[in-house]
């Protein structure tokens, strides 16, 4: 397994007042391991489709089939939607560096966009600024009905209008969504279907922040040549223990799920994630949402916090350090000693940092990754550190797997189901009706 985790940096036996006790560690292992078996009884009866897609492989031609597609003659392909229509996309297209700074800006052609966030200013520059002829847009709501993507499409489908283009949305565009229920309404496929835009279908049992692993996730990633069946491996290899019927303390995302646990009922109302790694910034949002929304029900949960380092020890660590103690952390860092340019050492030594001499800045990165969770640790706050080896596709599908069915188990064991998200939906209805009496 690429994902190494361990919490000994978390425990009041390691470093004393502040970290979790013995006892709570237990309790919440012993709390998880009920909620293992009620998972293993959602993989027996099917009713949790997210925990065969490790092991599914008859759906990865049709995406791979559907990337070949917009590829063809394209200069850029576009990905509309919001939350986990897109968030999972991004986190598996950082490994060809879309948003890594800098570097996102020299990726290879086709490029690729995602436009998760509704806003008027953005929107427009990017449709007035991209070649439409040479440009694919891929359209995703589960439902059907979000109405910032419909909004999206809608505004595509006038401007490919305006550009002379009336006649190519079918070439131009393509639908991921639900199939009509009872041949009922689907808002996007109303939108679409008239104009002959094919479809992909949204698997109806997977909710979207859990959908990386469905055509979802593995478009973008197909589109950007990465192996989807690698990360089908890698999420494979994240549930290997609980096929195995391993013991929770055993299990690494039971192990996460009990620390977690054991935190909440212990006062630590804030979970942070640092990563040590620009290809895993895009992780960190995906990690926000999908804790946010799976956990925070009946007055449970803890407030996700997503960090990268080292940029954030500069913005955040005083607060983690010398704040209030009611903070979980999860450092994740990877292999990067060794690599990177090398310090020349005049140079270094002008600077006056001859330490810094011979050395490459992959060695800094991994002396802070360290470092951070060593001084949280010595400052008595409950660390768990995560490495993982090499950042590749398999290595992200176990990583994005692991932190499901974490977040999954300790839903289950906080008593709340993880899989709605009832308040979220009262603010979709009440924006609609200002909208709708503005």
């Amino acid at each position: 397994m690429a994902l190494q985790q361990s919490i000994d940096l978390a425990l009041a036996s390691t470093i004393g007042e502040g970290g979790l006790s013995q006892g709570a560690l237990e309790a919440a292992l012993a709390t998880v391991g009920k909620a293992m078996e009620r998972l293993s009884e959602d993989d027996s009866s099917g009713r949790l489709p997210l925990l065969h897609m490790p092991r599914t492989t008859d759906d990865l031609a049709s995406v791979r089939d559907a990337a070949a597609r917009l590829r063809l003659d394209a200069t850029d392909v576009v990905f509309l939607g919001t939350g986990g229509s897109s968030l999972g996309g991004q986190t598996l297209a950082q490994l060809k560096d879309y948003a890594v700074p800098g570097a996102g800006r020299f990726t290879e052609s086709p490029r690729v966009h995602f436009l998760d966030n509704l806003d008027p200013i953005t929107f427009d520059h990017v449709l007035h600024k991209l070649p439409l002829s040479s440009t694919r847009f891929v359209a995703i709501s589960k439902s059907g009905g979000t109405g910032e993507t419909l909004m999206q499409t809608i505004a595509v489908l006038s401007a490919l209008d305006k550009a002379g283009l009336k006649a190519m949305p079918k070439d131009m565009i393509l639908g991921l969504s639900e199939p009509r229920k009872d041949g009922g309404r689907n808002a996007l496929r109303d939108l679409l279907e008239p104009e002959g835009v094919r479809f992909l279908e949204h698997h109806t049992g997977i909710g979207g922040r859990y959908s990386v692993l469905t055509n979802v996730g593995l478009l973008p990633a197909a589109v950007l040549g990465l192996d989807i069946g690698a990360i089908r491996q890698g999420a494979a290899d994240a549930y290997e223990p609980f096929r195995n019927g391993s013991a929770a303390n055993d299990t690494p995302a039971a192990l996460g799920a009990a620390l977690n646990v054991a935190a909440a009922q212990e006062g630590k109302g804030i979970a942070v994630t640092m990563a040590y790694a620009d290809r895993l910034e895009r992780f960190t949002r995906w990690w926000v949402q999908l804790w946010a929304e799976s956990i925070g029900k009946d007055g449970n949960g803890t407030q996700p916090v997503a960090a990268t380092g080292p940029v954030d020890q500069h913005s955040q660590l005083q607060l983690y350090l010398a704040g209030p103690n009611d903070k979980l952390f999860t450092i994740m860092t990877t292999d990067v000693a060794g690599k990177g340019p090398l310090m020349d050492e005049k140079l270094a030594k002008r600077a006056g940092e001859p330490g810094f001499g011979g050395k490459r800045i992959g060695d800094l990165v991994a002396a802070q990754g360290r470092a951070t969770a060593d001084t949280l640790a010595r400052n008595g706050r409950p660390t768990r550190r995560i490495h993982i080896e090499k950042l590749d596709e398999r290595a992200v599908g176990e990583l994005l797997m692991h932190f499901m069915l974490e977040t999954i188990l300790t839903g289950y064991a906080l008593g709340v189901d993880p899989f709605d998200q009832p308040a979220v939906e009262e603010g979709k209805i009440l924006a609609k009706q200002y909208l709708a009496q503005a």
